[in-house]
């Protein structure tokens, strides 16, 4: 229970203060009243304000996993749950991290399954974690499931590590190019368009240039009122993406990219056949497990899909054919469903495609960062000498004139 601080006056009028340790604030006003004290001010101590504050802050992956393996370990050796909490909380290298492990130790101690001491947590815990601790206390193999949890949370963090460092450099480039640009047209540009005003009032100018200073005097004149805008359509794309519809619709762009859109594809059915094999490997039923796994898709259009399956499911059907019939699954992926069902080791062939398509999306992804490079490299060279040719075919037009 957390400790409040106080401020009280006896009968007499005399102040005091002092600290209590109850589970609300009315409590300390009860406890207070059976000392004859008259609170007038009743809050939080700096411990227990700075410890709330540190626990609604988000918790790494990589520490989660380091959380998941240690505790797992402490419990294959005999150590009891709640001595294993402390000392985890004792050894957490974030306040963060030790802020969440003592609310938990603190409620497993008051009665509190671990499962459900971890759901009050959501910004640290997600569902996928928080089901299987539960199966894994239900099932007896809690140390066994928390073990999983850590080498999923360790993949899925590497996965994710990979992804944004492909991607990396490519976005590097593209915005170099925009930045190198924009400052050629607003700086260098405007000083030679006092060489070009003859030929722009013979009407000789040369087309390229022509759309080159242009474009530089729309970005002088309104390129304030520009940025405004972007920033403003930005925010507004933000907001939309925080819509339902939004959601939607920017997870079904992503499927129809060309080229990056297989990719999208490949690495959210990874993603969903890993958890949903991961979960039903540790006896949580397919129906929850289904639930949980299609969120983790990380794609509305995809996680509908699956939803559909799930109603499926529920009336006795199979899983591969909704997923078939959806569109949006491989036919080789549907086939090894079909067969796990009718073999009844689904969870094998799931965990078993999703370590085959990861392998294959890393090197579609490397690929297509490989091509995506030099591509983005020949674009600038290309804008480049545009603006070169620009700048420098009225000066030879010039030239070949008084020659």
């Amino acid at each position: 229970m957390p400790d409040f601080q106080y401020i009280a006056r006896e009968y007499s009028g005399r102040e005091v203060t002092g600290t209590l340790t109850a589970g609300s604030e009315q409590e300390v006003v009860n406890l207070l009243a059976g000392k004859s004290l008259f609170p007038t001010r009743i809050s939080l101590a700096e411990a227990e304000v700075r410890q709330q504050q540190a626990v609604g802050k988000r918790v790494a992956a990589k520490h989660l996993a380091i959380i998941y393996s240690q505790m797992a370990d402490l419990l294959s050796s005999g150590v009891p749950l709640l001595r294993s909490l402390e000392i985890l909380e004792q050894q957490a290298s974030r306040p963060a991290v030790g802020a969440v492990l003592q609310d938990i130790r603190q409620q497993v101690a008051d009665g509190t399954r671990l499962a459900d001491a971890m759901r009050k947590h959501p910004r640290v815990f997600g569902d996928l974690s928080i089901s299987m601790v539960r199966a894994g206390e239900e099932g007896g193999f809690l140390e066994d499931a928390l073990k999983r949890i850590s080498i999923f949370t360790e993949h899925h963090e590497a996965l994710k590590n990979r992804v944004m460092g492909a991607m990396a450099y490519p976005v590097f480039l593209m915005s170099a190019c925009l930045v190198i640009v924009a400052g050629i047209l607003v700086f260098l540009v405007p000083k030679f368009a006092p060489v070009f005003e003859r030929l722009s009032e013979r009407g000789e100018l040369p087309t390229p240039t022509v759309i080159l200073l242009t474009g530089s005097d729309i970005l002088q004149r309104y390129g304030i009122w520009i940025l405004a805008g972007s920033v403003a359509a930005g925010i507004w794309l933000y907001r939309f993406m925080q819509t339902e519809e939004g959601r939607h619709r920017i997870d079904a762009l992503r499927l129809r990219i060309k080229g990056l859109g297989p990719i999208v594809r490949s690495l959210a059915i990874s993603r969903f056949c890993r958890i949903l094999g991961t979960l039903l490997k540790n006896g949580v039923p397919i129906l929850q497990s289904l639930r949980i796994a299609k969120d983790a898709t990380g794609n509305r259009v995809l996680s509908e899909a699956i939803a559909v399956a799930a109603e499926s499911i529920s009336s006795g059907k199979s899983l591969a054919r909704p997923l078939a019939s959806s569109g949006h699954f491989p036919r080789e992926v549907v086939e090894m469903i079909s067969v796990g069902e009718e073999a009844n080791n689904l969870e094998q062939v799931l965990l078993n495609i999703a370590e085959n398509m990861e392998q294959r999306t890393y090197r579609e992804l490397d690929l297509f960062v490989k091509l995506l490079e030099p591509l983005m490299l020949l674009v600038m060279g290309l804008v480049i000498l545009f603006i070169m040719i620009a700048l420098l075919l009225p000066v030879f037009m010039a030239t070949g004139a008084m020659g």
